[in-house]
């Protein structure tokens, strides 16, 4: 596909998304439900998830990973998009919710719709071995990187996510897309507001002792607008391709521009303890033509100005 394609936007599917509790979901699945019948899925502990859920427009659907509890998956699903990620302690639990969760999701679709188009699954680009500065390829070597941040199985398990889906995937026939994400904010979320957080209260935000702590961040407008163009990807034994924006932002850009839009000083804390430089190479997502429209400085003032707003209200 060349860089000038167009790819149409996804109306009238029947759509399954999970982890709509998260930061990426949540936002996702309101956006699909505007012009598709969406089901979103999280363990819903709380009864008020339920009805936020419902409020954003789509059906909200019981999952939980850990226990092998599907009986919600819905039937005719034409697309099942897949977020959902523990972060439990436990590496044995993460293990089984995060990597072997996956397949069974997928064994779950399969079985209730014959014409389960495209298995979406959201990797992170966690997955690679730090290469300092230089852009990760979508064959570069794998590796630990976020053990540094205390979360011990947490790039292992998406690893091995990633193994578990395109076996599972030559194994039912399932055209599948694996997305390696990187940092992923919003309007109202993401890791930068808890950089101005710290900020605000006179904390030296955590930064790579190899500076600048560089990343390719994408914008939730993005996210969202991305989605069929990845899916474009999708086939059988699953195509792996980085997710982020083309734009290279470090830690450092990002804090001090969201100190000239506060007038908060950020000061720096260089440290072995934090997940080094990941940038993307994203050639592969380039050459569906896929092009970002939310610029990291928009993103970061539009996320500036919610949190102001949200604080006066």
């Amino acid at each position: 596909m060349n860089a000038e394609s167009k790819v149409a936007p996804i109306t009238g599917k029947k759509i399954l998304i999970t982890g709509v509790t998260g930061w990426v979901g949540g936002p996702l699945a309101a956006s699909l439900a505007a012009t598709n019948d969406v089901y979103g899925a999280a363990r819903f502990a709380k009864a008020e998830q339920r009805a936020e859920a419902k409020a954003a427009g789509y059906t909200p659907v019981r999952i939980d990973f850990a226990n092998s509890d599907y009986d919600e998956v819905p039937d005719d699903l034409d697309l099942v998009l897949h977020f959902a990620v523990s972060k439990d302690p436990d590496p044995a639990t993460q293990m089984r919710a995060t990597a072997e969760g996956a397949g069974e999701l997928m064994e779950a679709a399969k079985q209730r719709s014959d014409k389960l188009a495209a298995f979406f699954h959201c990797s992170s680009t966690a997955v690679y071995f730090p290469t300092s500065h230089e852009p990760a390829k979508e064959g570069d070597g794998l590796g630990d990187s976020h053990i540094l941040m205390g979360m011990k199985t947490y790039s292992v398990a998406k690893i091995a996510a990633e193994s578990v889906v395109r076996m599972t995937s030559r194994r039912l026939g399932v055209p599948t897309v694996i997305a390696r994400l990187n940092v992923p904010y919003g309007d109202r979320y993401g890791w930068m507001t808890f950089h101005l957080l710290m900020m605000q209260h006179g904390m030296a935000v955590p930064v790579s002792n190899d500076p600048p702590t560089q990343f390719s961040p994408i914008h939730a407008d993005d996210i969202a607008a991305s989605i069929p163009y990845l899916l474009s990807l999708a086939e059988v034994g699953a195509e792996t391709v980085n997710w982020g924006g083309n734009e290279v932002v470090s830690i450092e850009d990002w804090c001090t521009y969201m100190g000239e839009l506060t007038g908060v000083t950020p000061t720096f804390n260089q440290t072995a303890d934090m997940i080094p430089s990941v940038v993307c190479d994203l050639t592969k997502l380039n050459s569906t033509g896929f092009v970002p429209s939310v610029t990291w400085k928009e993103g970061i003032r539009r996320q500036v100005e919610a949190g102001k707003q949200a604080s006066a209200g």
